[in-house]
């Protein structure tokens, strides 16, 4: 049941983060339940599903879970407010995790054989990458969207999507780092980039970019940690 849950948790993190264009999410808190690419978006979810159980067995868990992510989605885009986008982010997706596995424990088919086309560990392993990657970046722009970033770095000259780009390699290698039981090397690749962002604290003097870089290193590193160690921990049980 655990491998069961996390294909479809795979399915889950790429339709919802890898397959969802920005355009998509603004027409739909545009015109909400009236927007076609809300149900384009779930009938993604819908194949992504089929495509990853590639088990006609699960038919009737696959629908409900497409049923409850429809709901959850149609409730999220009728009350969240522009003061409240942040809280129903994070509720949004908490409650289609509970749905996945609540729904694939409630109908009990633990003991249908499973018949996958991955192993276990290399599953795990391939949603913690994928997680790492442009969903915790969503998430970090979701949480600071609570402040004006873009004013705050309107006169520092950078590359278009550099930072995008760092931070999630910075997150693959303390992964990386981590699941290989080298965590002197997180160390290092903390006061590597210390070294490389203290010139641009010094020359910007602006405490509140001073703060937005701390604040966003320390967020991306936290959960680049703490999903190295729920790995470590997943792969001891599936």
């Amino acid at each position: 049941m655990m491998l069961l849950i996390l294909k479809i948790f795979l399915a889950h993190l790429i339709g919802d983060f890898f397959l969802q264009p920005t355009a998509w999410v603004k027409h739909k808190e545009k015109k909400k339940l009236k927007s076609i690419w809300l149900y384009i978006h779930v009938a993604v979810h819908l194949v992504l599903m089929f495509l990853f159980v590639w088990d006609l067995s699960y038919t009737l868990l696959i629908l409900g879970i497409t049923a409850l992510h429809l709901i959850i989605d149609a409730l999220k885009l009728l009350l969240q407010r522009k003061k409240t986008k942040r809280r129903y982010f994070f509720i949004d997706q908490l409650l289609h995790a509970i749905s996945i596995i609540g729904l694939t424990f409630l109908m009990d088919i633990s003991e249908i054989d499973i018949h996958l086309f991955l192993d276990a560990n290399l599953l795990t392993l391939l949603i913690c990458v994928a997680f790492l990657t442009k969903p915790t970046s969503i998430i970090m722009k979701v949480i600071f969207s609570k402040w004006n970033i873009s004013k705050l770095t309107k006169d520092n000259e950078s590359l278009k999507d550099a930072g995008n780009y760092i931070g999630v390699l910075e997150r693959l290698l303390v992964f990386v780092f981590i699941i290989t039981g080298h965590w002197e090397a997180v160390g290092f690749l903390i006061t590597a980039k210390s070294v490389f962002r203290f010139g641009d604290l010094t020359a910007s003097k602006e405490r509140k970019l001073t703060e937005y870089i701390l604040i966003g290193t320390l967020i991306s590193f936290g959960i680049a940690t703490l999903t190295s160690l729920l790995y470590l921990n997943l792969i001891n049980y599936v």
